[in-house]
């Protein structure tokens, strides 16, 4: 391997250019050669922006290039199985934002790829990299609130995604309420038996026409007898409200602030502080961790954290959260526990 992990970037929108950027400029041991965009003017603009040495509208171009060690994927959930399936033949390794794959049958496929070709994979669930999350999780192993016994995850976006979005992203239960899937079963150590959900569309009517709700519930119970619930809304509009607790059988871990700076104005009118206004503010350093995470597995050719089976477990969870909400049953998972 390279000492240097050299990479393309597929996908330029928000969160593609935020990886992009860490690539560039916050990870040492990562070269950013080509940006592939579906627009010609946006893959030149940021690979001008950025420094990239090539750009194309045309993903053939980087598996064909034998240079080029390892790919990050950010585009629409659809395109997912074919980039991902593509890189693996072509010996790439992944980062993939999430989810996996937009549906169960892809995902047993692009696993079989992964691991047919002997690439390593990681899913983009970047709380496990919040320092906030990270911490909560060795204060768990470490014993200090005993055993888990309780999560509650809070997962607030300031307004919705543009209709355009919306009708493709697969609804709230896989395309928001997943990072609280994640996290719950990361943070609690366990898989999860069963699902029940509920939901609404309270604000933005225009959601009814794609069956998707814009404020969501999700009851979840853990193998180990341990359970969950998880609000998932798109009408926060104070502000990117993300927080969780852990309550175990000896105390309880709060993770989160919905404050931006740690600073408070007290005045005659009383007191406030400025909120978090967007994610790439929120997990500006988690999205930093994550990457500079992958590129140094593969530096040291060690497989990640959040792997491809990481991704399909969460991707059953949204699932069936999905099929919860629509059939108004609970529905049971059978997964096999991968924590170790």
């Amino acid at each position: 391997m390279r000492e240097k992990i050299r990479c393309a970037i597929f996908g330029v929108g928000r969160l593609g250019y935020v990886h992009a950027e860490n690539l560039v400029t916050r990870i040492k041991g990562a070269e950013l050669v080509t940006v592939v965009a579906s627009r010609k003017e946006s893959a030149e603009k940021a690979a001008r922006e950025l420094g990239a040495k090539k750009w194309t509208t045309n993903p053939q171009e980087v598996f064909e290039d034998p240079t080029i060690d390892a790919v990050v994927i950010v585009t629409p959930t659809k395109t997912h199985a074919p980039l991902i399936i593509q890189a693996a033949k072509s010996k790439k390794h992944i980062f993939v934002d999430k989810p996996l794959t937009e549906n169960l049958d892809e995902a047993e496929s692009v696993i079989r790829e992964i691991q047919e070709n002997n690439v390593y994979c990681q899913v983009g669930f970047m709380r496990r990299f919040d320092p906030a999350y990270a911490e909560a999780k060795r204060r768990i192993k470490n014993g200090d609130i005993g055993q888990p016994i309780y999560f509650k995850g809070v997962s607030r976006d300031p307004g919705s995604p543009p209709e355009e979005y919306i009708k493709t992203s697969g609804g709230i239960f896989l395309d928001l309420a997943i990072h609280e899937y994640d996290i719950a079963r990361f943070l609690m150590g366990d898989e999860v038996k069963s699902v029940k959900t509920f939901g609404n569309v309270l604000v933005h009517p225009f959601m009814n026409k794609y069956g998707d709700v814009d404020q969501s519930i999700t009851f979840m119970n853990f193998q180990n007898g341990a359970s969950c619930d998880i609000e998932a809304s798109r009408n926060s509009t104070f502000g990117y409200d993300i927080r969780g607790e852990v309550v175990g059988t000896e105390g309880s871990i709060q993770i989160g602030s919905l404050q931006h700076h740690d600073i408070k104005i007290l005045t005659s009118q009383g007191s406030v502080y400025d909120n978090i206004p967007s994610f790439p503010i929120k997990f500006k350093d988690a999205f930093q961790y994550e990457l500079a995470h992958f590129i140094e597995c593969l530096q040291k050719n060690e497989r990640p954290q959040v792997t491809e089976i990481d991704g399909k477990v969460a991707l059953e969870i949204a699932v069936a959260a999905t099929e919860s909400f629509k059939t108004k049953e609970t529905v049971m998972l059978n997964q096999i526990a991968n924590f170790t």
